[in-house]
């Protein structure tokens, strides 16, 4: 059915009904970026002559989309958070803030609520047979290069198996194991004790993969931690380090390796004088640079949906 519509009156007419662009009620901004999203669509639907058939197997994935909670994993395996992070970076540039660690994608299992501690966290509640212990220190530093006093740094990631606690479809996790929040001192300096995580993938049933299989892509992340870095007085900080020597940090589905994120790991021997479950241990220096407000805001805060629980 090789035919086009979407120039004529008719279509037009409805996309501006659709949108309810005739009234002055309702969002304007709601409004607007409904409007050009289905103008986009349509378009599309033109332009490769979608059939019926694609269109409603499109209505059905997204349903199924919302039943598995994948949204946010969708955007982060085609590209939509990666891309934010592009025009964030692009921003930056055009307001001439040059330096500061990078930022990468947050991704969907973050939880909110972890004990704020000094310092020092512990944050491997769980025992985990498979996994070898990890130190992960730093020093948080401002625009100046001096240390920066009551930074909050939040750090989460996954387990031996691949599972993030709250995540976990085993059930085998306490809600805060493997995440913590430490706040610096006067020497900006933090540090989690932890244990080596691993890469995952995702669910093999569920609608994300279920899009990757159709474009013969793979589902999975290499090992990787993540991080929320936040102070009164510069920009909030979101990124990840990938562990270095992970044949996928240059073929992560969700794309979000940098270069400047893969730090070295030390080997390290005293860990049982720091509570960890040998005295060999690997240890990973990851320092953080913050960067300025911007006419006094912080605009790398993102509000979006998040888990929180109580610790």
């Amino acid at each position: 059915m090789s035919v086009k519509v979407f120039q004529t009156q008719e279509v037009q007419a409805l996309l501006k009904a659709a949108a309810n662009l005739g009234s002055q009620d309702g969002n304007a901004r709601a409004k607007e970026i409904t409007h050009r999203l289905l103008s986009d669509l349509f378009k599309a639907i033109d332009d490769l002559d979608m059939t019926p058939d694609e269109i409603w197997a499109g209505v059905n994935y997204f349903n199924k989309l919302g039943q598995d909670g994948e949204a946010a994993l969708l955007a982060a395996g085609l590209g939509l958070e990666k891309y934010l992070d592009i025009r964030m970076d692009a921003a930056d540039r055009e307001a001439d803030i040059n330096g500061g660690t990078p930022r990468t994608i947050e991704g969907p299992l973050y939880v909110a609520g972890a004990t704020v501690r000094e310092g020092v966290s512990k944050i491997d509640v769980n025992p985990d047979e498979d996994a070898g212990p990890l130190v992960i220190r730093g020093t948080v530093k401002g625009p100046d290069g001096k240390p920066v006093a009551d930074a909050v740094v939040e750090c989460w990631h996954a387990n031996s198996k691949g599972f993030y606690s709250h995540f976990d479809p085993t059930g085998a996790q306490s809600e805060f194991n493997l995440r913590g929040a430490v706040k610096t001192g006067a020497d900006g300096k933090y540090e989690f004790r932890t244990l080596m995580p691993v890469g995952y993938g995702c669910p093999p049933h569920g609608s994300t993969q279920q899009l990757l299989n159709v474009l013969a892509r793979h589902g999975n992340r290499p090992a990787h931690v993540h991080f929320f870095a936040s102070s009164d007085k510069y920009r909030k900080l979101t990124t990840q380090i990938n562990i270095e020597g992970d044949p996928l940090i240059w073929d992560d589905f969700a794309y979000a390796t940098r270069e400047d994120l893969i730090p070295h790991v030390v080997e390290k021997t005293g860990g049982t004088a720091l509570g960890l479950k040998s005295d060999a241990y690997k240890e990973i220096e990851f320092n953080i640079d913050l960067t300025p407000m911007v006419q006094g805001k912080d605009n790398q805060i993102v509000n979006r949906l998040r888990v929180s629980a109580e610790a």
